[in-house]
């Protein structure tokens, strides 16, 4: 199997698939069900010898700390390198309740060596609006990789690493969800064919006019009057409804790796094509012998593939025939290198 062959069946496992019915659910979410971020500052303790070399940031905090715990007059200052300052981040899943418990990361912000083997003091973690909606806590593990020639392994990134479970959510966002009277589909890629579609499936369904596309991303729904007070009802009927997606004709070619991908609906006019030093002519004007000369079109996907086959190229020479294809006008798609 040559190198083209290949990426061929690369490209077959690879492509969008506008033929095939979608749910709802994965290619749209309902507005307002989402993550919030959650964020604090806090102190690993525990560290050997690898934790911050007295920066003021860390020093003061662990002053305050011994005031809290009741220790009178500490002193003004605090030099320990088994302690360091860090950040900590999480994801306050939606509809989270009181008591559950959530992963969280901590990355040092001083000039700590390494957190690995440390212990995570209590820290309160704050969304947008500066209210506290849970605490983290706990031992930090850090990933790790096992390096060549058998020497073991080691820690990827020593100044961060996560909590599984470390987390635990304090107070929760308030919300009337399955009370809501309307609701707002949004498409995670707009597109008018697609929002149109799943309007009209969502009103076939349901028996009635309760779904009206906004724009190209956004679809109001309506509550029927069977589903009131139901919400929950609803949407699991509705984010189970089979929709087939429409897509933009697009490839995308990645230059480093040789990779191309190639949507379904990319389309080809039958263009000349000499492959021999990857010079490309269309239109039959040139006068010269070629090496390699050949038709390369396409009304389908099948075809596009089958055509760039029998070229013999490389992976890494597509980059120039697509490019080329582009300019001529042949190629109906968007092409994207990155």
């Amino acid at each position: 199997m040559t190198k083209i062959k290949i990426l061929v069946v690369l490209l077959l496992a690879l492509v969008s698939q506008s033929g095939y019915a979608t749910r709802i659910k994965d290619i749209g979410q309902i507005k307002g069900v989402r993550e919030n971020v959650l964020i604090g500052y806090g102190i690993v303790i525990g560290l050997k010898g690898s934790g911050d070399s007295g920066t003021d940031i860390t020093s003061k905090s662990m002053i305050r700390l011994f005031e809290k715990l009741g220790i009178q007059n500490p002193g003004t200052e605090f030099k320990s390198k088994n302690t360091a300052a860090v950040i900590v981040t999480a994801k306050l899943p939606p509809f989270s309740r009181a008591g559950t418990k959530i992963d969280v990361s901590v990355a040092s912000v001083g000039d700590a060596s390494s957190i690995e083997g440390g212990t995570l003091l209590i820290t309160p973690l704050k969304a947008g609006d500066q209210a506290v909606y849970a605490v983290a806590q706990g031992s930090v593990t850090l990933g790790s990789t096992t390096t060549g020639g058998g020497g073991g392994g080691g820690a990827v990134f020593p100044t961060s690493g996560r909590i599984a479970g470390g987390g635990l959510i304090e107070r929760e966002i308030e919300g009337s969800f399955t009370e809501k009277k309307s609701y707002v589909l949004a498409l995670n890629q707009p597109d008018f064919t697609t929002v149109s579609r799943i309007a009209k499936i969502i009103n076939t369904e349901l028996g009635g006019k309760y779904a009206v596309a906004r724009d190209g991303a956004t679809i109001d729904i309506i509550v029927p009057f069977n589903y009131e007070g139901s919400g929950v009802e609803l949407l699991a009927s509705i984010e189970n409804m089979n929709v087939n997606p429409d897509t933009k004709a697009k490839v995308i070619v990645n230059e480093k790796t040789g990779t191309v991908v190639i949507g379904d609906a990319v389309r080809i006019d039958p263009v000349a094509v000499s492959h021999g030093d990857l010079t490309i002519e269309v239109g039959g004007g040139s006068k010269g012998p070629k090496e390699r000369v050949g038709i390369l079109s396409g009304s389908n996907l099948k075809e596009v593939v089958k055509a760039l086959n029998t070229l013999g190229a490389k992976p890494q020479d597509l980059t120039a025939i697509f490019q080329a294809l582009k300019v001529s006008g042949a190629l109906h798609a968007e092409l994207e290198i990155i």
